[in-house]
């Protein structure tokens, strides 16, 4: 059967909210973290909005020593530490001591792309034949697992730590490798999110490719619609989530608070066939993805209570839905309560996965349905399959017991995990 899998611990790091507090009263208000960028502009970005976490350098400097903050120009980096050091304190574990490491406990933190600014300047100290002046910590802002390898040494952790990269199916597919090795025996606690930089050099190649809206950049407020029928494209974001996964038999030897179970999970591609390419996901796959991770967690579609989508304010909003009714087998009013977070924080990229499960497993502290702002015109094509009532514009009060989360990466991949009301 395997261990059972419990989440002791959350933490955060999000353009709407940075530590949790912030963060749940974002979602429970529908308060945006989106904002017009005068540097997006100066560098004539058609969209010239986004979503940034907000950091002051005095916040910066409770999480890192004065040695590691020197020639420190990493912000995807800065976002993960802060977020997962958060879901450690949250769970109420401590570092390893300084002789020897924690055996029982790994990190699985990914990552799209790490260190883009601290790249760029070691670039022209490069080209400029000024090698000497790049500083000891150049390698390690920039390769991606410089996330994992930095916070394994803050907390010592001795058992697997590395970093996984599936575009913007990253942190979800880290709870689920997360999961896996922690019912496999092999990990007693798993520390596990995923962080994105922010900034031109990210947010460019999007612009480039004119998938992100153009027309609000006037009322960044409103400019990230999913589910809209006037939905223009993904507004960028950026930040990190973080979650610790822990044996329930871990968990309660220590008297941890748990906030949800995992009960399982499925990845898959859709191979780039079908209809799928890199860009668009193959229906079959995502398809197949939730019918994998309803089987693998031991429930029924009927179960499903609640989905957060992947949802990024596209035109694929509609096929996502379609998606998830033809696998669920449900529709109109019989439709799980649906949400997508992306309409108050912009697509954070490799950071979305988990920063949206943190925010997913929220619901079932605060006993409510966080709402979708901006979907004042539901697009038609949605609501012909799921009843608007089960879209709620603002936040409801409903504990759900069984959540189903996804994302869907550029690749073609796929991650979908189920996570419910622990009941011991």
């Amino acid at each position: 059967m395997g261990h059972r899998v419990v989440i002791t611990g959350l933490g955060i790091c999000a353009p709407n909210g940075v530590g949790l507090p912030d963060f749940t009263k974002s979602l429970k208000e529908g308060l945006t973290g989106i904002s017009f960028h005068q540097e997006l502009k100066d560098l004539n970005f058609g969209c010239q909005v986004a979503g940034k976490p907000q950091l002051t350098s005095e916040y910066i400097n409770r999480y890192f020593t004065s040695l590691q903050l020197r020639g420190l120009n990493a912000s995807g980096l800065v976002y993960g530490v802060i977020a997962g050091t958060d879901a450690w304190t949250d769970a109420g574990l401590s570092k390893a001591e300084e002789d020897e490491p924690d055996w029982d406990s790994g990190i699985i933190f990914g990552t799209g792309i790490l260190g883009v600014d601290k790249f760029r300047e070691s670039i022209h100290l490069v080209d400029e034949g000024n090698t000497k002046r790049l500083g000891s910590t150049s390698v390690i802002q920039t390769m991606a697992s410089g996330i994992s390898a930095y916070l394994g040494g803050i907390l010592g952790s001795g058992n697997q730590v590395t970093t996984n990269s599936s575009a913007c199916t990253t942190g979800t597919e880290g709870v689920i490798m997360a999961y896996d090795r922690i019912r496999s025996g092999k990990a007693k606690r798993i520390l596990t999110g995923s962080c994105s930089d922010s900034g031109p050099y990210v947010w460019g190649g999007f612009d480039a490719m004119r998938i992100l809206p153009r027309n609000n950049n006037n009322n960044p407020a409103t400019a990230s619609k999913p589910l809209s029928a006037s939905a223009s494209g993904f507004v960028p974001g950026s930040g990190a989530g973080a979650l610790v996964l822990e044996s329930l038999e871990s968990a309660m030897q220590r008297g941890a608070k748990i906030y949800a179970e995992v009960l399982g999970g499925a990845v898959n591609s859709g191979g780039q066939r079908g209809g799928g390419s890199m860009t668009a996901p193959n229906s079959l796959s995502v398809q197949r993805c939730i019918k994998m991770a309803l089987e693998n967690s031991g429930i029924e579609s009927k179960d499903i209570e609640a989905v957060n989508g992947h949802l990024t304010a596209t035109g694929k909003d509609p096929v996502e839905v379609l998606n998830w009714s033809l696998a669920l087998k449900r529709s109109g009013a019989d439709f799980p309560y649906l949400n997508s977070f992306k309409g108050i924080m912009g697509h954070g990229l490799a950071a979305a996965g988990s920063m949206e499960c943190v925010a997913a497993v929220l619901q079932f502290k605060e006993g409510q349905i966080f709402g979708n702002p901006n979907i004042e015109d539901l697009h038609p094509e949605i609501e012909k399959l799921v009843h608007k009532s089960r879209i709620p514009a603002k936040t409801i009060n409903f504990r759900p017991e069984t959540i189903a989360k996804a994302s869907f990466g550029f690749g073609d991949v796929n991650a979908c995990v189920i996570f419910k009301t622990f009941k011991d």
